[in-house]
């Protein structure tokens, strides 16, 4: 029975905590910024978001913040998106700080995600100009 038991064991997948469905979500949210698929990319916001651009922060719900990012990108089309820095330590929290450089300039763009109802939905979202 040892020997089943141990047999068993060994041939058993190893098991990990469930990654929740969707793939990575901060290379998912480099990808929509870089195509400027905003729509898609709101499909990944929270009911609500903190949201600074520039020099502007306020608390949006989902379609605000949507129009909100629409007018910025409008502005400034992107060119490349970077990984700067991911932090994936925490099961229920993903953080990431991108490079978006744009026609118009570069920016130190970070991003918070919270796991919710096995999702990860973006609950923050800070675009600054890049500092040398």
């Amino acid at each position: 029975m040892t020997k089943l038991l141990c047999l068993f064991l060994l041939f058993m997948p190893v098991i990990s905590p469930a990654a929740p469905p969707g793939g990575d979500p901060i290379a998912t949210t480099a990808g929509l910024i870089k195509k400027m698929s905003l729509h898609e990319f709101a499909k990944m916001f929270a009911s609500s978001i903190d949201l600074t651009i520039l020099d502007k922060e306020d608390v949006y719900s989902a379609a605000q913040a949507e129009i909100v990012l629409a007018e910025f990108f409008k502005s400034n089309p992107v060119k490349s998106v970077t990984v700067l820095h991911r932090v994936t330590s925490n099961p229920n929290i993903r953080f990431a700080v991108f490079t978006v450089v744009t026609a118009n300039g570069t920016y130190r763009t970070s991003v918070s995600l919270k796991l919710t109802d096995g999702t990860f939905l973006v609950n923050e979202l800070r675009i600054e100009t890049q500092k040398d």
